[in-house]
């Protein structure tokens, strides 16, 4: 299985599991040009902006540690997007679910309010 496709898995995965916590799935894989948010979900009235991260096997490096600086950026500048194309007013919050393993032997990890927006852009 490549990259992609781990991918696409671990976002399935992350997405049955924020249904059954009563996360209501706005949209997956929103893109604006080279942006994209893996999920856009909503809970108590606030904006979840949730990046997935899959690895297959847990090496020196948790998955999370791959959301650098950069890639944070990237996420703010399209749930900016986001917000302004669907004219929402919510407060917003973003988590990171970590999917390591393999199925059925997965761990997952929600990391609720894993990263503010920087508040200045580069």
């Amino acid at each position: 299985m490549n990259n992609t496709e781990l991918g696409k898995k671990g976002e399935t995965v992350a997405v049955e599991y924020l249904k059954k916590k009563g996360y209501n799935i706005l949209y997956l894989n929103f893109r604006y040009r080279r942006l994209e948010i893996d999920i856009v979900a909503e809970i108590h009235n606030v904006l979840v902006i949730i990046e997935v991260k899959t690895k297959s096997s847990q090496n020196i490096a948790p998955p999370e540690s791959k959301v650098d600086n950069k890639k944070i950026l990237n996420i703010v500048n399209a749930t900016d997007k986001y917000i302004n194309k669907f004219n929402v007013d919510m407060p917003v919050r973003f988590d990171i679910i970590t999917i390591v393993g393999k199925i059925p032997n997965i761990k997952i990890e929600h990391i609720e309010n894993a990263f503010r927006a920087p508040l200045t852009s580069y």
